[in-house]
């Protein structure tokens, strides 16, 4: 192959090198609110740039298809032209021929390596990341036009790869991942309202973004402050308690006051009338969910939700009760008063 040829594959092949690890981190660095007007207003570019971020694990597996070729036919091709423009101005040296052609090789080696890095690689990668909505935009139609042509292999190399991660309990997902994170949206709520775009008079979005700030023992509700039953009460005590309180779940505490559990009152509704007088079962005292005081709401309300209880209960390091956390309480924090079915007081008197 003539020498200057092989130079010019080289400049090729870091140009596709080039468009395919731009083209991979625009699809996943793009978002969809960017691209999403342009495509309503009849884009092709933008339909195509969506359908790309729709079916981002496809569009993946072409660009690591077409960077892997890239890479492995850049040095293959480019080695024997450099090689051999190295060998006549290194033979001058006077080194013998074996040495001379290690250097060159050695020097071929790095020189190729530096361009793919920095070329082939860094420049588009930074490029992509800088400027991700116009990359898709420009990139996207000849991925997607690429990922058509090779659909048959790269199935067959997507399908392998993600049941390698099924084996694993890894779901892969097809859609990049364009959503605003919720310290955006708090910024983008924040600035429209200073400039005017947004009004936000009674604070509730600014709220909606404060809940994450605040901690267990900013709401919970304390030990002498609470209403709670005995552990040995009765389905009446419950009816008792709901008639003067208008409470539908009560903490549970033992002979040592001791937080055992919770009643709701509608598990009490199953049990016959003739038991009414009689103790509520240990079977129908939920658990009580035990959260430190500075667990932030967001991981409490998780954690409620995921084990399915209304209340826990806070305990500081030293394993005192401080008090008790109610499931309506945090959701408040976040969206707003929440009214208990049967609710109207949460404090003793």
């Amino acid at each position: 192959m003539n020498d200057w040829l092989g130079i010019l594959w080289l400049v090729l092949l870091l140009i596709a090198n080039a468009f395919f690890v731009a083209a991979e981190f625009a699809v996943i660095s793009a978002r969809r609110s960017q691209i999403e007007p342009k495509a309503e207003a009849g884009s092709k570019r933008a339909k195509t740039a969506l359908y790309a971020m729709e079916h981002a694990t496809l569009m993946l597996a072409t660009s690591q298809l077409g960077i892997t070729v890239c890479s492995l036919l850049i040095l293959n091709v480019s080695e024997p032209s450099i090689h051999h423009l190295l060998s006549g101005p290194l033979s001058w040296t006077g080194l013998s021929t074996e040495i001379v052609s290690v250097a060159a090789f050695v020097i071929t080696l790095l020189v190729v390596s530096y361009l793919h890095v920095v070329f082939g690689e860094m420049i588009p990668k930074n490029a992509a990341f800088s400027m991700p909505d116009q990359a898709v935009l420009l990139l996207a139609p000849p991925l997607v036009w690429i990922s058509r042509i090779l659909r048959f292999v790269i199935a067959g190399l997507n399908a392998t790869a993600n049941g390698v991660l099924r084996l694993f309990k890894v779901e892969p997902k097809n859609e990049s991942n364009s959503t605003f994170t919720l310290e955006e949206v708090a910024n983008i709520v924040s600035h429209s309202t200073r400039e005017g775009v947004l009004e936000d008079r009674s604070g509730a979005l600014s709220a909606a973004f404060e809940f994450t700030t605040k901690q267990a023992k900013d709401i919970l509700v304390p030990l002498d402050r609470l209403v709670s039953l005995p552990i040995g009460a009765t389905t009446e005590d419950v009816e008792a308690a709901v008639t003067k309180h208008g409470f539908s779940r009560y903490p549970m505490r033992d002979a040592d006051d001791a937080l055992v559990g919770y009643v709701h009152i509608k598990d009490l509704l199953r049990l016959g009338a003739d038991r009414i007088a009689e103790p509520i079962p240990p079977k129908r005292i939920r658990e009580l969910l035990t959260m430190h005081p500075e667990a932030e709401l967001e991981g409490v309300l998780a954690r409620m939700q995921a084990r399915g209880v209304h209340l826990a209960q806070i305990r500081d390091r030293d394993g005192l009760i401080l008090g008790i956390v109610f499931l309506e309480d945090v959701i408040e924090e976040l969206v707003g008063e929440v009214h208990d079915a049967t609710r109207r007081q949460r404090f003793a008197d």
